[in-house]
């Protein structure tokens, strides 16, 4: 056996791999401790702990998860010393569960640890089960191997027997056992827990982990250390769950101060509550205090709130205290930033604002990983078809997806042979879940594309390249020093495909729908139709990429200067502000459809707003031709039906009655065969509904066109 040993930082673990007890090394490590996959090895910081070594991907970091990290003594970003040792199967592991013991806890623990290597003063955690338990002993003592022999014995914490300490072999000396602090570490949040989160996480953590962990170095370079962050977001993204994860990583005791909960009707006990908080956290540094729902009590003072005011007021003034007290850092959560008194958004208080938004794809599937790591998933499950499919949905969103999921294979488990949930009961929690990012608007991933769209190709085509290619393209956009278009705007008769393409446009390119109609967003109250706009904007920005589709924008949107409405003038200027954020995020797209464009405010139709200009007009007989046959295209038609003479006769036909046509001469099929029989009778000669030529025919006489 070598002795060689190899130096490297720590990263988390994979989501998937958090509780397995493994080790992600690098080739040139592996290949230098003379180790292959499934070999044990030492991880040593301030304590030791054993793991069991995979493959990783990249060549400097050792990724290990939060159980091996706290029985390590080590947080991510710490270095470690690695080197391989000789593990023995076990006969005997007996285990110290925190709390009351579950019934079937043996069994649990069992399926959890087999083979993997343990040593008396581990600590093991099961996420599924919530159960958290430490190795008191082991038979053979030193580092032994969980097998399908291996003899459990579980107890709870009402037995008050001593941890046995027993021998160890030459390759691993007994060290001292965690600290109740490190051992909270492993049972709490874990960085693995969080997805989706990873560039939000490590601006927490730079803010959080060196003031609580290394102050000194502050003190060295001669600059006062942050004492805030700021996390504001949607509901569900997951600022809560990162707070205590960096609390639990950094050993620091962590000290929640929910809003609401604070305010008090008699005067001053608010702020004594508050002031006992920041006490308390000063006692047991290092310390994290977490203010939830900020805007609660922080919000912006004005001269009717006057207990809002002493709250906010004595807030600043333990904010401005902190330097006295050491190693306390506050982290504040709210979903509503622009509520917060400016007083606490500065330098020396709440020190970095970091935005916790919606999840892109990627972000979704980690989150998919975290939840269903511990769930028996069917084969015919595609994790990365689900992440594709849940737009607009937060962390929140995805964990009652899965949820929902389990329910539904739970309710279905006397039809199966195996208890394991299915792609068909994702599909049932698809429809019982709404995504929070949208809740509030129309919001949907259309199924339609460019193919349900007959004609219009060169409409087609430049709309790809306003919304697609500055996406696809990015590079070539900054080659050529070029900003892609900040806006559409389609316009044309009515019924001829406006909405449609917007749809078919969000369905080609995979992102969220807004269709918001102008009408929606009026309010006769000052300032609503304002703020419906912002919300508008400020939710697609979260819920990014997305599509902002404003239809019928000409009642949103009209001519500035008639003196017909002061909201109207208000909306304006807001939309065009809205406009101009949106010009730079490319992520956002804004379209807009109006069949009233000469009655549109010239300052909305400029470059930089809605510039480019579509305009969808009536089909052509070519295009005419392809409405029909997309139209038709599943439909049972007889063979004296012929489209092209069809799509010539229809001329002055917008697609919206090129499809009322079709489905009227669908209807005359149906009569066709359900005249003169019982509804039981006729829907035993389905193979009779055939659209025919006499169909259409009566159809051009019922079908009134605009001209």
């Amino acid at each position: 056996m070598t002795d060689e040993t190899v130096r490297l930082p720590v990263a988390a673990a994979k989501k998937r791999e958090a509780g397995r007890g493994v080790a992600r090394l690098p080739e040139p490590a592996r290949s230098r401790l003379g180790v292959l996959s499934g070999d044990t090895v030492v991880i040593e910081g301030d304590r030791q702990a054993v793991a069991k070594v995979w493959p990783g991907t990249e060549n400097d970091v050792v990724r290990i998860d939060a159980d091996t990290r706290a029985n390590a003594g080590v947080t991510v970003g710490d270095e470690v010393t690695v080197r391989r040792v000789t593990v023995s199967d076990a006969t005997r592991v007996t285990l110290d569960v925190r709390g009351s013991v579950p019934g079937n806890a043996e069994s649990l623990l069992k399926r959890s640890l087999l083979d993997r290597p343990l040593r008396a003063g581990d600590t093991v955690h099961l996420n599924a089960a919530d159960i958290e338990a430490r190795v008191t002993a082991t038979d053979p003592d030193g580092v032994v191997m969980v097998t399908e022999t291996t003899t459990l014995s579980v107890q709870g914490d009402e037995s008050e027997s001593e941890t046995p300490t027993g021998s160890t072999d030459t390759d691993i000396p007994v060290t001292e056992e965690p600290t109740d602090a490190s051992t909270t570490t492993a049972s709490g949040v874990a960085y693995e827990d969080i997805g989706g989160l990873d560039e939000e996480l490590d601006l927490v953590r730079e803010m959080v982990e060196l003031p609580l962990s290394e102050p000194e170095l502050f003190r060295e370079i001669g600059v006062d250390p942050p004492r805030g962050v700021l996390l504001h977001g949607p509901p569900g993204t997951g600022k809560t769950l990162i707070a205590r994860a960096v609390a639990n990583e950094v050993n620091a005791s962590f000290r929640v101060i929910n809003g609401p909960e604070i305010v008090s009707k008699y005067k001053g006990d608010s702020e004594e509550r508050l002031r006992t908080m920041f006490e308390e956290a000063a006692d047991n540094q290092p310390a994290i205090i977490f203010i939830d729902e900020l805007d609660a009590i922080g919000g912006e003072r004005d001269e009717e709130s006057d207990m809002e005011n002493r709250l906010v007021a004595q807030l600043l003034t333990l904010l401005d205290g902190l330097e006295s007290r050491g190693q306390v850092i506050v982290i504040g959560a709210t979903n509503r930033v622009d509520a917060i008194d400016p007083a606490l958004r500065r330098g020396g208080r709440f020190d970095r604002e970091i935005e916790i938004g919606a999840p892109d794809e990627t972000g979704r599937r980690e989150i998919l990983d975290v939840h269903t790591r511990a769930m028996a998933l069917a084969d015919d499950v595609n994790l990365d078809r689900l992440a594709a499919r849940t737009h607009g949905f937060v962390g929140a969103d995805v964990k009652t997806l899965t949820q929902e999921a389990a329910m539904a294979a739970l309710r279905d488990r006397e039809n199966r042979d195996e208890l394991r949930v299915t792609r068909g009961d994702f599909d049932d929690a698809m429809a019982s879940v709404d995504p929070s990012a949208m809740r509030e608007y129309v919001a949907e991933t259309p199924t339609v594309d460019f193919a349900d769209v007959g004609g219009l190709e060169e409409t087609k085509t430049t709309l790809r390249e306003a919304v697609e290619w500055p996406v696809q393209y990015a590079p070539l956009f900054e080659a050529a020093d070029t900003e892609p278009a900040s806006g559409v705007l389609l316009y044309g008769p009515p019924g001829t495909g406006k909405t449609l393409l917007a749809r078919a446009l969000a369905g080609e390119t995979g992102v969220n729908f807004l269709r918001v109609a102008g009408p929606e967003l009026l309010d006769r109250y000052v300032g609503e139709s304002e703020k419906a706009v912002r919300e508008v904007f400020d939710r697609a920005r979260q819920a990014a990429p997305s599509i902002v589709f404003l239809d019928e924008i000409d009642a949103l949107a009209g001519m500035r200067g008639g003196g017909d409405s002061e909201v109207t003038e208000r909306v304006v200027s807001q939309l065009l502000t809205e406009m101009d954020n949106a010009a730079s995020n490319p992520r956002l797209a804004v379209l807009a459809a109006t069949n009233r464009q000469g009655a549109l405010d010239e300052a909305l139709l400029r470059p930089g707003r809605l510039e480019t200009h579509i305009e969808v007009p009536n089909p052509d007989e070519e295009s005419r031709r392809a409405i029909l046959g997309v139209h038709t295209d599943d439909k049972p038609l007889a063979d004296d039906v012929d489209l092209a003479a069809l799509a010539t006769s229809t001329e002055g036909f917008s697609g919206a009655e090129l499809a009322s046509l079709v489905r009227e001469a669908s209807m005359y099929a149906i009569r066709a065969v359900a005249d003169g029989r019982t509804p039981e009778e006729a829907n035993e000669h389905t193979d009779e509904v055939v659209l025919t030529d006499d169909g259409f025919e009566h159809a051009l006489t019922r079908v009134e066109t605009d001209e």
